[in-house]
């Protein structure tokens, strides 16, 4: 136990697996938040959620508002009452990046894995690692999406095989392309679902709104076969005509030909068009003035 006056701040904890459990989860000590913390929490989100109402999909907007993580950052037991009651989902606190065979397991057991500290004053507008903004305010309304709760719950349990036939890098690229950084064609035009989208001020209009993008129509195959960046704002998104689609498309593949037919060659590089192939050509969103 530590003495009176030296507990560590969530920041200090950055990367401490020191006291993580075997599933690599730890408590998400909120009493820990600093105020200058929960104040950033509030200037992160007042930015985002502006945003969001323009250019962020119906299905985020819904879970947000019923979230209700405004007012600081948010406690993982007042979050879980609200996702147990609609998909049966649990958050769970992790000091930052886990192994990929236990963020499997926390998926097919319909646990989120959240990171628990918040990132510092001069990385808002950019992060190299999820925090828990990104984490919480990016991922966590989509949870009460019945569709995307079951598909999360279908991948983790599609884990395993991708890493027993060593093909994890194609079944990795399924999760970036759309809950990393998916597009849904709304009734309202083009529309951001992707954590990674919808937690950055520049990508949330950069994705639905530029004209010289690449987009494609969803297709997991064509999918695990194309290469992302981690370092910039993407140069090829795909395109869901609805939530429904993403298990559903998921639930049709046999994986396993796939994998064994393309996990030895080089991906699609980001960004090209292949003969053949037409891009997708709805609505883009009008960018605000």
């Amino acid at each position: 136990m530590e003495k009176p006056g030296t507990a560590k701040s969530e920041s200090e904890l950055r990367g401490d697996y020191s006291q993580a459990g075997r599933d690599y989860t730890v408590a998400q000590n909120w009493d820990a938040y600093s105020p200058e913390e929960h104040d950033r929490w509030r200037r992160l989100y007042e930015r985002q959620s502006k945003l969001a109402e323009l250019y962020a999909a119906p299905q985020f907007l819904d879970g947000l508002k019923r979230l209700d993580c405004s007012y600081g950052i948010p406690r993982f037991e007042y979050a879980n009452m609200v996702l147990t009651e609609a998909t049966g989902w649990q958050l769970v606190a992790v000091p930052g990046f886990i192994p990929d065979e236990i963020f499997f397991d926390h998926l097919a057991a319909r646990q989120f894995p959240v990171t628990r500290w918040i990132r510092e004053e001069h990385e808002l507008d950019y992060l190299v690692e999820p925090d828990i903004f990104h984490d919480f305010f990016g991922h966590v309304p989509m949870l009460l999406d019945p569709s995307v709760a079951d598909f999360l719950e279908a991948y983790g349990k599609a884990g395993r095989r991708a890493m027993e036939m060593g093909a994890l890098d194609m079944l990795a690229r399924i999760y970036w392309y759309t809950i990393e950084f998916g597009l849904i064609d709304s009734r309202k035009g083009l529309k951001a679902f992707g954590a990674g989208i919808v937690s950055s001020a520049g990508e949330t209009v950069y994705s639905v709104t530029d004209p010289d993008v690449l987009r494609l129509p969803f297709d997991p195959e064509r999918i695990m076969k194309t290469a992302y960046r981690i370092d910039d704002f993407q140069i090829n998104y795909f395109v869901l005509d609805s939530m429904e689609q993403l298990l559903q498309r998921l639930v049709e593949l046999d994986f396993g030909p796939i994998y064994e037919t393309w996990r030895d060659s080089d991906p699609i590089p980001a960004g090209t068009l292949l003969d053949g192939e037409t891009p997708w050509r709805g609505k883009l969103a009008e960018k605000a003035s």
